[in-house]
């Protein structure tokens, strides 16, 4: 091997921020001049350097470089120890190269900042902030969370008083204030009070102090000054205290009135307008309701309301004349002839069956009757047909109701028939669904049918779906069936 190489310290400590140089000596053992480069290794290599970057050494000649640890002042690089080497390769024979190793202990720092979110607030019952604190140093820090007001009227309290933020995180400490009373009406009252955030660190000293809290905390409340002498004195036995001034922050809490100050307005308001309704109704609408409706009621009105209501005892009294006129005729032609009187009677026997027989015909029984079809069709093969209903032997079926679809958005012409003759033509690109309802209903006889035909042009395609291969189209029929012969 040609070269030696050695460091002058093993172990070495920096401050971030700042640089610290390390001697490493270097020995040309060979034979021939030789020519050495440097190369950090390890998590310091982004922030360390070797000067001078080369060094050229006669046979049997030393020489001394300087490595310079420069960690920079960020969360990035973490307080503690961390090893490195520095790599020696000879230019002529780069196989040869030495690489002493040594630790270097950065120092920790802290720096801490912290914001108050928001600065003021406002509310009746409370006012709600945030204490944002970022530790910016490169070790974990215990920040304590105090507070107080200009008077007591108001309280502050924390959810926590103590945060454990590690390196180059940030974290957050709710704030609330309460006022000592509630403020029903009135003109809001502004409560100022300052935060208070105190780093603290760890060094195993004690510096005698029995209160552990700055100035600022020692003036507050009697509770919070009890806690803080409560803190302190835990400082002490426990070896800490604080070694940076608190952050001081202030703020402010609007308290309002719990009832807004424009409700006895806008009471007072309601009660006129409803005065004022209650008055416009018994003064001009109630008088004017009254009279129209005394003015509709006219005497032509009460005549045809009369005539339009039957009275029980119309029926009664037409029975009772028809039976007195009825008995009249009989009498009279009973005292003519015999014969004729009985001739008279048969004829009105069989007036009166053939009477009854046609009401009986004419509103004989019907059953709601439904029937459905569906025609399938492909582009190009003609025209299908379907059969939706036939009507049975002896009985007619009134078309009330037709109902088409047509789901798939196909293109294309549809008919509906009964008897073979057109009752709808429809284009199948027209609609998708579709309904007819008639009146005066479609009269099928006995033996008929209702049919649907099909004459497709063009497929469609549902929404998000394959395309289907032919048309389809559906007809839904309803009506009634009424048993016997045609009206």
């Amino acid at each position: 091997m040609s070269v030696t190489a050695s460091l002058d310290a093993a172990t070495v400590t920096a401050e971030p921020g700042g640089a610290t140089d390390v001697p490493l000596q270097i020995l040309n053992s060979g034979s021939t001049v030789e020519e050495y480069r440097f190369e950090v290794v390890g998590a310091c290599a982004a922030w360390s350097t070797v000067e001078p970057p080369t060094l050229s050494l006669y046979p049997g000649a030393s020489g001394t470089v300087a490595l310079r640890l420069s960690p920079p002042r960020d969360p990035s690089v973490p307080a503690g120890e961390t090893p490195f080497g520095v790599r020696v390769l000879p230019t002529s024979e780069p196989g040869e190269a030495v690489v002493p190793e040594g630790r270097v202990t950065v120092a920790p720092f802290t720096e801490v900042t912290a914001e108050l979110v928001p600065r003021g607030s406002a509310g009746a019952r409370r006012g709600r902030h945030q204490l944002a604190v970022d530790n910016r140093g490169n070790a974990p820090v215990t920040v304590q969370l105090s507070a107080r007001t200009g008077s007591e009227r108001a309280r502050v309290d924390f959810a926590a008083t103590e945060l454990v933020i590690p390196a180059g995180h940030a974290d957050f400490g709710k704030l609330r204030v309460r006022p000592a009373k509630r403020i029903w009406r009135g003109t809001p009252v502004t409560h100022p009070f300052q935060a208070f955030v105190a780093p603290r660190v760890t060094d195993g000293r004690q510096d005698g102090r029995q209160d552990g809290q700055p100035d600022g905390q020692r003036d507050g409340q009697r509770d919070g000054q009890r806690d803080g002498q409560r803190d302190g004195q835990r400082d002490v036995r426990q070896g800490t205290r604080p070694l940076f001034e608190p952050l001081v922050l202030d703020g402010s809490y609007e308290q309002q009135a719990i009832l807004p100050r424009w409700l006895p307005r806008a009471l007072i308001l309601a009660a006129v307008v409803i005065l004022a309704l209650v008055g416009l109704w018994y003064g001009l609408l109630r008088p004017t309701v009254k009279s129209t409706a005394r003015e509709a009621v006219t005497p032509e009105v009460v005549a045809s309301a009369a005539q339009r209501t039957p009275s029980p005892d119309a029926g009664a009294a037409d029975g009772g004349t028809g039976a007195a006129n009825g008995g009249s005729t009989a009498g009279a032609d009973g005292g003519a002839s015999g014969e004729g009187q009985q001739s008279s009677s048969g004829a009105g026997a069989g007036a009166g069956a053939n009477s009854g027989s046609g009401a009986g015909s004419a509103q004989g029984a019907g059953a709601p009757t439904s029937a459905r079809v569906e025609v399938r069709d492909a582009v190009g093969g003609g025209t299908s047909r379907g059969s939706a209903y036939q009507v049975p032997a002896g009985s007619t079926f009134e078309l009330t109701d037709i109902v088409v679809q047509n789901p798939q958005g196909d293109a294309g012409t549809l008919v509906v028939s009964s008897q073979d003759a057109p009752v709808l033509r429809l284009a199948l690109e027209n609609f998708r669904d579709t309904d007819y309802h008639f009146v005066t209903p479609i009269l099928v006889p006995a033996g008929g049918e209702i049919a649907m035909t099909v004459d497709c042009r063009q497929v469609g395609r549902p929404v998000q779906a394959p395309t289907p291969s032919r048309c389809a189209e559906s007809l839904l029929l309803g009506g009634t069936l009424r048993t016997g012969a045609a009206r």
